[in-house]
Parts: structure tokens; sequence; C-alpha cells
């Protein structure tokens, strides 16, 4: 009897693991869409959305604002206000935000603007020391003041790199097809990507120093704080918080926008191809205006676009986004989000074997302006009406658990078993009874690999609760059965006779 109930739940339970299996295979099937959750909206032409570590968001505003949103609203008072230094509007204004790592310790933060001169400025502010919601107006120091020929194409994007330097995207110096050729000289910084050491000077001009492994940084014509080149307009580039891969979106000149790539430890000095290539096809400025040795068309120290898209279908600019690594939406993880300006389209790219593959979503976000990440990981975005929303699944999963494979084992623990559901995300934590599991691997939305804790003989709920505090309990899902008993043979003894 007691045979037959074991053989019977067994079954049931691979049964239920294999409907969970097929129902998760078919969610993958279908790629999930998103919805965009507005937040605030009536902002005034935001540009830029950064966190400091923790749960707040601060928006850059074109005009030379940075407002905090915070507790689901936007707080009254700015938290820094640079309008009177600030040159806005077009492709000019308050551009970029980027904290320190250590904001939390030192207080500093940086920010990209047009002055009123035109040019660009990299600052450093410090947060107010009686407020963390307002900045000390009269604490900046300025790193870099870096002429600006033409109007447009300034770049505007500040990050912090996984190796803790300051990465700064700036483009070519404006008008059309670069006509001086800036994305291909190397002793100009327009056209780049820059690196440099925020903690190097700290205390005294330049306010920054070189990290000894930028690749042009030894004796010569070139700037030593160049990254990467041959790069038109980088408008929004981004570090993936789990790998450390670079993408940067740039925009195109007439026909076409790119995404480009840099995996993680890369060497720096890579050359995208501006203006000698537009996306994969030739760029329509040739080498005009262009230094001697400048590689030519399609050579192979070029480093080709990821991903691209053509003005046919109304697109214009693109706007560089993140990948995605939050917990809320298992479905979206690992997706890169981009869009464009004009058309407001998103798309979301995935990668295999080397392969990027992309879809584009229905939802619309006209006048895309930015993306943002928060602590935690969730993206966001605003548009240059004044909308600021969270990128969500539309169809998020339910959390839930149907099975535990095998279902019974020894109470000394240490047994790996499988928990199948669904709505599983990285960071859930395991309950078997009232004792947690010591180790809990996130396989995917329907799979967690579970190592089961010392406990008592007897039959436990499975409680699984995921990182924002949800939770769902199997009632009876598993058995720790008790330690054999060993048997120990009576002691005897051996007589050897004496002849």
């Amino acid at each position: 009897m007691e045979s037959d109930l074991h053989r019977n739940r067994a079954l049931s339970a691979l049964l239920a693991v294999a409907f969970v299996s097929i129902a998760a295979r078919a969610r993958a099937q279908a790629p999930p869409e998103i919805v965009l959750e507005a937040l605030a909206t009536g902002l005034a032409q935001p540009t830029a959305i950064a966190h400091a570590g923790d749960a707040r968001l601060f928006l850059t505003l074109q005009r030379g604002q940075i407002v905090v949103f915070d507790n689901g609203r936007v707080l009254s008072t700015p938290f820094l206000d640079l309008r009177s230094l600030v040159s806005c509007c077009g492709e000019r204004g308050l551009l970029g935000l980027a904290f320190h790592p250590r904001h939390s310790e030192n207080g500093f933060f940086f920010v990209d603007y047009t002055n009123g001169a035109g040019d660009t400025v990299i600052a450093r502010y410090r947060v107010s020391a009686g407020n963390p919601d307002t900045a000390d107006a009269g604490s900046g120091v300025i790193l870099l003041t870096i002429p600006q020929p033409f109007s447009n194409h300034n770049g505007g994007q500040l990050a912090f790199g996984p190796d803790g330097y300051l990465y700064i995207g700036m483009g070519d110096g404006g008008s059309a097809n670069d006509p001086m050729c800036n994305g291909q000289r190397d002793e100009t910084l327009l056209g780049k990507i820059l690196r440099i050491d925020v903690d190097a000077s700290s205390g005294a001009p330049p306010f920054y120093g070189i990290p000894p492994d930028n690749p042009f940084a030894a004796p010569g014509g070139a700037r030593d704080e160049i990254w990467a080149k041959g790069l038109r307009n980088p408008w929004r580039f981004s570090f993936d918080r789990s790998t450390g891969d670079l993408f940067i979106g740039d925009v195109g000149q007439g026909s076409r926008e790119e995404i480009d790539f840099q995996p993680a430890g890369s060497p720096g000095g890579r050359n995208y191809g501006w203006k000698v290539m537009e996306g994969t096809a030739c760029g329509g400025g040739g080498n005009s205006g262009c230094p001697s040795g400048v590689p030519a068309c399609n050579a192979p120290e070029l480093t080709p676009p990821i991903l691209e898209y053509s003005h046919s279908a109304g697109d214009c600019s693109v706007t560089g986004g993140y990948v995605y690594r939050g917990r809320l939406f298992p479905r979206l993880l690992g997706t890169y989000f981009y869009g464009d300006y004009c058309t407001g389209r998103i798309w979301g790219a995935t990668e295999a074997s080397g392969d990027w593959t992309t879809r584009l979503f229905s939802a619309r976000a006209s006048g895309l302006t930015t993306f943002g990440e928060d602590a935690t990981g969730e993206l966001y975005l605003a548009t240059e009406g004044g909308l600021f929303a969270r990128i969500a699944d539309a169809s998020p999963a339910v959390l839930s658990v149907v099975s535990v494979i095998p279902f019974s084992g020894s109470a000394r623990g240490g047994a790996t078993v499988r928990v199948a559901g669904s709505g599983f995300v990285p960071g859930a934590s395991v309950a078997f009874g009232d004792t947690s599991a010591p180790v809990v691997t996130f396989v995917d939305a329907a799979t967690l690999e579970v190592v089961t804790p010392p406990h008592a003989a007897g039959t436990v709920n499975i409680v699984v609760t995921d990182p924002d505090g949800r939770s769902v309990t199997l009632l009876g899902a598993y058995s720790f059965e008790p330690f054999p008993r060993v048997s120990i043979p009576p002691h005897t003894t051996r007589t050897i006779a004496r002849q």
C-alpha cells in the first residue's frame, strides 16, 4: 500500500513537472510584450535618468535642472539648478548625469552640459551635507571643457564602468558628414568615448587622471583620454551590469542607425568607423577632411555594429538603452532595449552564440530621449514631451510552485532537488518548513535548483519567496527521511587452541 502511494506521488510530481516545462517552453516561444507604466508626466524635456545606489531616481531636464523621483513622486525642490550655466536647446543643454560608485561615502556626482559658449563641460558636484535630496550648488569644479565647432552632435552620456572609471560620450562636433573628420582624428576628443580616473587628483585641477591602460596613454599627439573612436553622436551608452559588456547607440547621418558593442575585458582603442562608414555601409562623406592613414570603408580594423536599422519607416535617431537585469520581469532578462526618437519605436535584442536578433515591441514612446536603470536593474524611459515611465512585462508570470523532484531525502540534508513552478526570479529563497535552503540556484523562470538543509524527519511545506517579498507555499511537498539505523554486531572473541 505504501509503495503504491509513493508510486502515485512520484507519477503526479513527474506529470506536474512535464506540464510546467511545456508551459514554460510555450511562454518562451511567445516573446513577451512590454507596457510603459507612467510614473510622471509634464516634465520639462528630460534628457537622462540615473540612480545614486538607493531607491531614488534622478532626472536631468534639458534647460539645466536635476529633479528627484522618490516614493512615487517628483520632489518639488530640484536636486540641482544649473540653468544660469547651461545653454539650451536643440541638441544643447544639461545632457548627462552619473553618480560616483562611492557616492554614499564621498557625495560626488558628475554632469555633462553645454555652457554659454556652446562648449561641452564635464563638472563634478557634491551632495549637500544636511540633505541627500539637494546638492551643494557651490561645490562644482570643472574637469573638462571641450570646444564644439557646431551646435549639434554634443553626445552627453556619462557612465561609470565596472572598472570604476568614468566614461564620457562625445559627438563629432556637428554639422553634417563630420567635415573635419573628428571621429578619426586622435588629437581631438570629438567623435569619441573618453575614459578618465576621477579618483586621481580629485582635490586639485584637473580633478582627474588618465587610467594607465588607456589605449592612447603614451607620448605622442593622441589625446590620452580617448577610449574608443569613430563615433558620430553616441546618444546613450550603457554597461551590462551582469557581464560588463558595453552597448553604444550611435546616431546615423541620413540613412541608418546603429548599436555598437564592446565586450567586457576589451583593451579599448576600437574604431567604430564614422565617418568612413555609417553602420555597415560606406559613409556618404567618404574620407574628405581626414588625415592620411585613415582606414578605408570595410577595412578589417573597423568594428561594425551588432545591430542597425534604416530610416525607411520614418525612424531618424537611435536612443541607446540597457540590458534588462531586474528581478520583477524574468521573461525580459538579458534583453537589450533601444529605441528611436522620431517614431518612438522600441526594440529588444538578444544574443545567442554570437548572433544578435531583435524584435519590435508594440509599445511606443514618441520623442524618446533616454532610457535609465535603477539600483536593482529595473528599466525606465523618458520622452521629450515629459513622460517618465517604467518598462514592464505586459503579461508577467504568476509566482507558483507545483512540484519538487525528488520529493524525499535524508534528514541530514545536502541533497539537490528541482523546484518547478512559474514566475521565479534571481535571488529567490526557498524554505523547507521553517528552515532555509543553504543554496538556491536560479535556472530559469520555471525552475530552481535547491540544496536541502538538515531537518528533523517528517513531511514539510516548501515556501518560495522572491526578493520583493512575494511568497508561495506548496503544502506537504517534501519528506525528510530518518537516518537509517546501523546495526553493530555483538563483540565476539576467538579462542586459539593450544597444541
